[in-house]
């Protein structure tokens, strides 16, 4: 079972703050957040993890842009 992460539990996961992880979106070498209401957005934590763990093994920017795009492309096949 997946635990969405609000953006404060993210930051502390990654030792990032707010600017640096949407900057890292827009990079391409974070996940995208999810809408969970109107105004609410979360992170799956195995996704926040994959990349984390990504980052530790020495992963370039090439590769985490190829993991994000990989992590987004499992959130669609979930829903067919």
């Amino acid at each position: 079972m997946a635990t969405i992460l609000r953006l404060p539990e993210v930051q502390a996961k990654t030792g990032k703050g707010r600017s640096a992880t949407y900057a890292d979106i827009d990079r391409g070498v974070m996940v995208k957040p999810i809408k969970l209401g109107e105004r609410a957005v979360g992170f799956p934590d195995y996704e926040v993890d994959a990349i984390i763990k990504a980052r530790i093994a020495g992963a370039s920017e090439m590769e985490l842009r190829t993991l994000v795009d990989k992590l987004h492309a499992q959130r669609k096949e979930g829903l067919q």
